[in-house]
């Protein structure tokens, strides 16, 4: 198969991951971003196993909007016990 930009492809051997558009194409691999919202590059030597889907099976993954990690606590030192001196 002939890989081009935009095309609409599925993985034979990985069918749960969904149709995928070709996003980038090589000579050496393509990166496709499969409809389970995960981007991968498949080497080329691996294109014989990608087969063309329709382009209404294809749903693009919903924009993960970046959520904000909650603020974290400062950190607190800990104080050195002094150490009493020996009497000599």
């Amino acid at each position: 198969m002939v890989l081009k930009t935009g095309n609409i492809v599925s993985h034979s051997g990985a069918l749960d991951w969904g149709s995928g558009k070709v996003m980038l194409v090589t000579p050496t691999l393509a990166t496709i971003q499969f409809s389970d919202g995960k981007s991968r590059k498949i080497a080329s030597s691996h294109f014989s196993i990608l087969q063309p889907a329709e382009a209404a099976s294809y749903t693009h993954p919903a924009d993960l909007t970046a959520t904000a990690k909650p603020a974290r606590a400062p950190r607190v030192t800990k104080k050195k016990k002094a150490v009493p001196e020996q009497a000599v």
